[in-house]
């Protein structure tokens, strides 16, 4: 078991002792050891060389209790833990702002073991009589409550793709299968996906509804006919198979692919031109026929749309924002792909809170044939991430520009930091220390309940500050979790315009972060961006992807983003900025 997984197990064990009520002492002995644990960087070393006992604040019990956590990844006393708490007071700690010390004086003073307990408590106006809540509490308690029974209907992508993919893959095997896809949302590529839609053609349908409802991964079949079947996941998705005719096969993938909006302007045009389009095919309409005759199987998705006169529209711009009228001009653009990018910025090391060296990440970055990577640790206000100060940012800087000296890995380390964008817009670091860097991400990690003009100020000065490169993360949105804070983004964007600024596309998939749909306005004001997987550990490097959509979702082409550019491109931007 790696470091940050650790550092979760002991923080965790320390919020079920704050649940169950346990010695103070006790409680803070595991917070100082994941404090301590974020703040060693030479981790792996002093487990093997049994030396863990030497930092502050890891007595011997608690480094027996690391050292079996990293060599096996299981602690029975973690485990027995666990379940000697109520799964309901556990499943509170999901909703945010609960902690394990309001948990227990909520359940103390009600005796509410259950979420629904606590919603029921909240709208008999209990909770806000408990001593040290009140009626501010007890609203953000509500708001919680409502915001996770919205999120757990969704699901990110990214976990969708883990189980898509493979039913897909399965589809596809089978002898009696000709064509097979996934639908939807998911092929849409948004942010969250509801439920998997999955399309088959073949000639025997019964068989292929036999393997669908009776896979090993099915928890529950809902609902079973000739041609359609729906099943419950044991991760809890819901998934649908439609089989259809082969001929069929890619009206009835169009039509479920959606958006509604997209879907009901591709029907209005169809009409326009003497034909009725649906999950079935196109059909005349008062027996008029277009410019030629309707073919009896599309051998592509691309022949449904020049049947009506359109350019073939990507999936991830079947939204209905002008992508009909583009499609129809000849200019919708030439999306960015994955195989375009050159490098990646924002990746965290043991500096700060990653699981990697500099050294792992450029090896990384070599095996993706990658030219750069931007090594961006945090500043020293994320103390809960082992932020930088300015003595050890110098310090990193001067191991940076030591490693691309010894010239070990084809790939280029530019120096960099997340610096914490404070309250009042000012960077938590000294400008002598920013001066040494290649390039600044500001990013925001505190004061989220600030109005939307404070927040907007905020983010504004940082773009107007001459040694910033980027903002990161803008909205502050955790897909599923949190929502974003209040800004005015038309405001941020114009400064960014203004000031040669670039906005981060964060790709972690539970950020994917500024929102698609503010990028193609973005773009055309001439804001670029820059695909980040926010790395903490190199693996993080696949999250690339979920980047990818959002560019892709937002319109952007290969120039429209910073890391499509050439190791030597980026040191002259870097230079000009």
């Amino acid at each position: 078991m790696n470091r940050k997984k650790i550092i979760q197990i002991l923080s965790e064990i320390a919020t079920i002792l704050e649940l169950k009520g346990e010695n103070p002492f006790k409680i803070r002995a595991y917070q100082n050891g994941a404090r301590a644990l974020e703040a060693m960087e030479d981790f792996e070393d002093r487990v093997s060389g049994q030396t863990l006992t030497e930092i502050p604040g890891l007595g011997e019990a608690l480094s027996e209790k690391i050292i079996t956590l990293y060599t096996t990844g299981h602690l029975e006393f973690y485990s027995k833990l666990r379940k000697s708490v109520k799964p309901g007071l556990l499943e509170m700690l999901e909703i945010p702002g609960l902690g394990g010390k309001k948990i227990k004086a909520i359940n103390d003073a009600l005796k509410v073991g259950t979420i629904e307990e606590l919603l029921q408590a909240c709208q008999e106006n209990k909770v806000a009589e408990i001593k040290g809540f009140g009626q501010k509490s007890q609203d953000n308690i509500l708001a919680g409550i409502h915001n996770r029974e919205r999120y757990n209907a969704r699901h990110l992508w990214w976990s969708a793709r883990h189980v898509a993919l493979p039913i897909l893959a399965g589809l596809r095997d089978l002898p009696e299968v000709e064509l097979a896809d996934v639908a939807g949302s998911f092929r849409r590529r948004m942010e969250t996906v509801g439920d998997l839609d999955f399309i088959a053609a073949s000639p025997s349908p019964e068989n292929v509804m036999k393997w669908f409802v009776s896979m090993e991964s099915v928890r529950e079949v809902t609902a079973q006919g000739a041609t359609k079947s729906s099943i419950r996941l044991k991760g809890g998705m819901q998934a649908d198979l439609r089989v259809v005719p082969r001929e069929q096969f890619y009206y009835t993938l169009h039509h479920f692919t959606g958006s509604k909006d997209h879907n009901v302007q591709m029907r209005q045009r169809a009409l326009s031109r003497g034909l009725s389009l649906s999950e079935w095919g196109f059909s005349l309409v008062d027996g008029n026929l277009a410019s030629k005759a309707l073919p009896e199987t599309l051998a592509g998705e691309n022949q449904l749309f020049e049947i009506l006169g359109l350019d073939q529209i990507p999936p991830e711009l079947r939204e209905g924002r002008g992508e009909i009228e583009a499609a129809e001009q000849g200019t919708l653009p030439d999306l960015i792909k994955q195989e375009d990018l050159k490098g990646v910025f924002h990746c965290h090391t043991v500096a700060s809170d990653g699981v990697d060296r500099v050294e792992d990440l450029l090896a990384a970055a070599d095996e993706r044939g990658w030219e750069y990577v931007g090594i961006t640790d945090h500043s020293k206000a994320s103390f809960q991430a082992n932020g930088l100060d300015e003595a050890r940012l110098l310090a990193q800087v001067e191991q940076i520009r030591k490693i691309n000296d010894e010239g070990n890995y084809r790939s280029h380390a530019f120096a960099g930091i997340e610096c914490d964008l404070l309250p009042d817009g000012t960077l938590d670091l000294g400008e002598e220390a920013l001066s040494a860097l290649d390039f600044i991400i500001a990013s925001i990690h505190s004061s989220f309940s600030q109005t939307e003009e404070e927040m907007t100020k905020r983010v504004i000065r940082a773009l107007e500050h001459p040694l910033v490169t980027m903002i990161g993360h803008l909205s502050g949105r955790l897909l599923l979790r949190r929502e974003p804070y209040a800004l005015n983004i038309e405001k941020i964007v114009d400064a960014a315009a203004a000031n040669g600024k670039i906005i981060e596309i964060n790709a972690n998939p539970m950020r994917m972060d500024m929102d698609w749909r503010h990028w193609r306005k973005a773009s055309e004001k001439g804001v670029l961006g820059s695909v980040n997987p926010d790395a903490h550990d190199a693996q993080h490097f696949d999250f690339c992807e979920t980047g990818i959509h959002v560019a892709r979702k937002g319109w952007l082409t290969a120039k429209d983003v910073l890391n499509t550019r050439s190791l030597e491109d980026v040191k002259t931007f870097f230079a000009s900025h």
